[in-house]
């Protein structure tokens, strides 16, 4: 099966321009780098969801941590708790 992460922007951390940009976005308090080129209006401090190392969207908070907690309870998040 596949699924998009819940996850908040950290940081840009590589900026080419407005669409090929690079972020770091946290997952429950683990960090990985994003390719933020299908969400460009996406900013430092917003929620997006993340397949396969790329923000596919926007969401708000309350929906990121609803997802994130389903996902917990599913066991799908267990690789990025143990820092995989």
């Amino acid at each position: 099966m596949c699924l998009a992460i819940p996850g908040q922007i950290k940081e840009i951390t590589a900026e080419l321009d407005d669409t090929f940009r690079m972020a770091k976005v946290s997952f429950g308090g683990i960090s990985k780098e994003v390719n933020l080129a299908l969400v460009p209006e996406a900013r430092v401090g917003d929620y997006v969801m993340v397949h396969v190392g790329v923000a596919i969207s926007r969401v708000d908070e309350e929906e990121a941590r609803k997802t994130f907690t389903y996902l917990k309870q599913m066991g799908e998040v267990d690789e990025l708790e143990d820092g995989g």
